[in-house]
């Protein structure tokens, strides 16, 4: 049997491969050729078969699919075919149905935008005036204080009551349209002449209210300082107990009007605590005092001393070398407080007996500190004592010029109660013939720094034993207490 090769074209494929043929224009280069190989014309005849397999289509495309394994899927296309794709089919066009004619809707739409558009510019009017109103002069003359408090209606009506705004209804418009009625706070205010809508708005938001104040003087019982409180008709509500001596810190204090008088009086003894631990913490370690509360006590009789700013250390410094000599502190103010309490003031000048007269507070007869303070000191008065000169000053007596002259020595001190003496008469001289009142004992009130003149029967002397009676020697002069051309009055004291 003759062996046949296969024709061209015809390699062996899996029997899912297919041909698929594309009309192509062919070219008249393929042309079947008889092969020097074929026997017996059965090559010729094998082209003519392939040849008769190819379409001559004037467009022929060759799609073949991939065989297995790792060949892809070929696409033979034409260089025409590659140059010029295939044509997109164009969008199919909407055709539009004509409207019918409709007049009323017509009407009614344009007569809508006609209303929306007068609408509209009567609006932005209406906005632009009140605008103007609210920027525009108000009716007030001069400059006024309001107390403004209550619900937002509430406060209009008295600031239309009051003449500050005379436009109540776009007051509450503007604050309800800007939220502002949310921030207006209540209080005392000063408006200004001529204020507008948005300058009162302004002055209740930012809430500058009017401050009072409340000046307390150094020196001042607690009685004295709730009897200033109580006539301070910008205070309001009562109070029931009076502080402890030595627990209100003297200062002027700014409130709003209405402020509850024991809010304030809270205030005050916390700023005195605050002040008292700050100094304490900062005291003379060597100080002879044992607690917060002994500085506040020698306070307060530093206090009623002296009023001259200079003095208050060394009248301090000699208190302090009398308790480290354990001498007594024989201080006036401290009597007169045992007598009369927190009223402050006796009326008149001591005489022997009281200073002789037992009391918890008497330190002529008590050594060491009075049983608790005799008065609210301030600020310098606290400072003088935990941080007193270092002298060796024992006794001080009045100069004559509202201050004092210390010494160290008993003998020196006679000498300055000699001078003051000789001042006296010559004061004594002068004097009319009528009969001149007698200055109270102690001034124990300080209004003002000017008026503050200490007296010289505040003055220590030398101190008994602890063993000795209460009464004094009678070899020592006697000391007169005596106030300065100021005051306008001299009162006797005991003997030393």
């Amino acid at each position: 049997m003759t062996a046949e090769k296969s024709p061209i074209g015809t390699d062996k494929t899996e029997p899912d491969q297919q041909s698929v043929t594309v009309s192509e224009p062919v070219s008249p280069a393929i042309t079947a050729e008889p092969s020097a190989h074929t026997e017996n014309g059965t090559k010729s005849d094998a082209i003519k078969s392939e040849a008769d397999s190819v379409s001559l289509s004037p467009v022929s495309e060759t799609v073949r699919t991939k065989p297995r394994g790792f060949m892809r899927r070929m696409i033979v296309r034409s260089p025409a075919a590659a140059i010029h794709p295939e044509t997109v089919p164009e969008p199919p066009q909407h055709i539009e149905q004509e409207r019918k004619e409709r007049p009323l809707t017509n009407f009614l739409s344009g007569l809508l935008s006609f209303i929306a558009i007068f609408a509209a510019a009567c609006l932005a009017g209406l906005f632009l005036f009140a605008e103007r109103q609210i920027y525009a002069p108000g009716p007030l003359e001069n400059d006024k204080v309001v107390l403004v408090r209550g619900s937002t209606s509430e406060v209009i009506d008295r600031l239309e009551r009051e003449g500050v705004v005379d436009k109540a209804f776009l007051l509450t418009l503007y604050w309800q349209l800007t939220g502002r009625a949310s921030q207006i706070k209540g209080g005392e205010y000063q408006f200004k002449k001529e204020a507008s809508l948005d300058q009162v708005t302004t002055t209740l938001i930012e809430g500058k209210t009017i401050k009072h104040s409340l000046t307390i003087a150094e020196g001042k019982t607690s009685q004295e300082i709730i009897e200033l409180m109580l006539a301070d008709t910008n205070l309001a509500g009562e109070i029931k107990d009076i502080p402890k001596e030595g627990t209100l810190l003297p200062e002027t204090y700014k409130f709003d009007f209405g402020m509850s008088r024991s809010k304030l009086l809270d205030h005050m003894t916390q700023e005195q605590m605050k002040l008292v631990r700050e100094i304490w913490a900062k005291r003379d370690p060597d100080l002879p005092l044992a607690s917060p509360q002994d500085l506040v006590i020698l306070a307060s009789i530093v206090e009623k001393e002296t009023g001259k700013a200079d003095e208050r250390p060394r009248v301090a410094g000699v208190f302090v070398n009398r308790l480290l000599k354990k001498m007594r502190l024989e201080s006036d103010p401290t009597v007169v407080y045992g007598l009369v309490g927190g009223k402050g003031s006796l009326g008149r000048g001591l005489t022997k007996a009281e200073l002789d007269q037992s009391t918890p507070y008497n330190t002529y007869t008590l050594p060491g500190l009075p049983a608790g303070p005799i008065t609210n000191p301030g600020r310098a008065a606290l400072e003088a004592v935990a941080n007193p000169s270092r002298t060796k000053d024992l006794f001080f007596v009045a100069d004559g010029t509202g201050g004092h002259v210390f010494a160290e020595s008993y003998e020196q001190h006679l000498k300055n109660v000699a001078k003051w003496r000789q001042i006296e008469g010559q004061k004594s001289e002068t004097a009319p013939s009528v009969a001149t009142p007698v200055a109270p004992a102690n001034t124990t009130s300080k209004s003002t720094a000017a008026s503050d003149t200490p007296d010289a029967s505040k003055t220590p002397t030398t101190a008994t034993p602890k063993t000795a009676p209460p009464a004094k020697a009678p070899a020592k002069p006697v000391k007169k207490k005596v106030t300065t051309p100021d005051a306008g009055a001299d009162g006797t004291a005991a003997p030393d």
